[in-house]
């Protein structure tokens, strides 16, 4: 069973669309090569294809194969590749194990990664429930909540607890990953709360914007924009 870690200088995590870049040996080479954003995003989808593809008993699979399964070309596959090394054989391809396992390691994902759930919310019990986390080493091991009816009962074994004793509990785990599901009133507070207790990445599902040191890593995700972003790619369309 893997060991939940603490983040490390050489650490790469990322949380599905969520990336985050720590440390002073991948800082350098993602800021010298320019790695786009990007790359990084679809370095992720490549990781969970490769997991299927090996479940099936696939030994070797080409960038074509790749490609294929993700809706990419093949010469995209090669490049996002070729920022982290020869991972390949010329004329055979690539074997998925030992690609999936260097991808992985690029991700930060060959460990545990602590993540702290804020808000049991519809949206916040959606995400303490998403299994997808814990398989792809992102692990709840903390959720708080305002609500007196919800502290002390149990998501997935995980205690709920009052807001109140946040950064005694994300201090005391020594969590890496804070999930804000709250109202965005409430936002802000949450997210100060997270960084006093250390965290060093934050994950925002509420509306707005949060002030938080340049140092704290933070991923905004508001639904309501993307869908946005959605209906106007639809209605561009059309003329």
């Amino acid at each position: 069973m893997k060991k939940i870690a603490f983040l490390r200088d050489s650490d790469i995590i990322s949380l599905h669309f969520f990336t985050l870049v720590k440390g002073e040996k991948w800082g350098i080479l993602l800021k010298t090569l320019k790695i786009p954003e990007a790359t990084i995003i679809r370095l992720s989808v490549y990781s969970r294809y490769l997991t299927e593809v090996d479940r099936k008993g696939i030994i070797t699979i080409s960038s074509g194969d790749i490609a294929e399964g993700v809706g990419v070309s093949p010469a995209q596959v090669r490049k996002d590749l070729a920022y982290f090394g020869e991972f390949g054989t010329r004329g055979v391809g690539y074997n998925v194990k030992d690609l999936r396992r260097h991808i992985l390691k690029i991700l930060g994902l060959s460990v545990d990664w602590s993540v702290s759930l804020v808000g049991l919310g519809n949206l916040g019990l959606a995400l303490s429930s998403y299994k997808g986390f814990r398989e792809r080493g992102f692990v709840i091991t903390s959720v708080f909540d305002s609500d007196p009816q919800k502290v002390g009962t149990f998501v997935h074994g995980v205690e709920v607890m009052p807001v109140e004793r946040l950064e005694e509990v994300v201090r005391q785990n020594r969590t890496q990953i804070g999930i804000i599901c709250v109202p965005s009133a409430a936002s802000q507070e949450i997210a100060d709360k997270l960084v006093r207790a250390g965290v060093q990445a934050i994950l925002n599902f509420a509306p707005g914007v949060l002030n938080v040191p340049p140092e704290i890593e933070l991923r905004n995700v508001d639904l309501a924009v993307n869908l946005e972003v959605l209906t106007f790619n639809v209605g561009a369309q059309r003329f």
